[in-house]
C-alpha cells in the first residue's frame, strides 16, 4: 500500500514562509507541529512540509502541478514581481522568502 509523499522545504523564518505559501496555495496549513514545521495535506497523494532549518534554507526546489493555474495568475503576480509564464506549458517560476525555487505548472 502506498502512502502520500511529502515535499520538505527548509526555511529560516517559518512564520514568513508559512504566510507566503498560504497565500500561494489559497489556504492555511493543515497542521503545525511545535514551532518548527507546517504541513499542507493533499489527501491520498502528497503534501508539503515547511521545516525550520536555517542552515539549508533557500536550497530547495518544489514543483506544483495545478489544474487551475490561469485562475491563480493574479495571486502569482502579487507574490513576486517579474513572474514570467512559459507560454508553451503555462509554467511559472517563483522564489519563496528564503529563495527556494517554486515552480507551478498546469492547464
Amino acid at each position: 500500500m502506498s502512502r502520500p509523499v511529502f515535499a520538505d522545504l527548509p526555511c529560516a523564518d517559518l512564520a514568513a514562509s508559512t504566510e507566503w505559501f498560504a497565500d500561494l496555495l489559497g489556504r492555511d496549513p493543515d497542521t503545525r507541529h511545535s514551532g518548527d514545521l507546517a504541513e499542507w495535506h493533499h489527501p491520498g497523494t502528497a503534501g508539503l512540509r515547511l521545516r525550520r532549518d536555517r542552515d539549508r534554507a533557500g536550497q530547495g526546489a518544489l514543483t506544483l502541478v495545478v489544474a487551475d493555474i490561469a485562475t491563480r495568475r493574479e495571486r502569482l503576480i502579487r507574490l513576486e514581481s517579474g513572474v514570467t509564464p512559459d507560454a508553451g506549458r503555462l509554467r511559472v517560476q517563483l522564489r519563496d522568502p528564503d529563495g527556494n525555487l517554486v515552480v507551478m505548472e498546469g492547464d
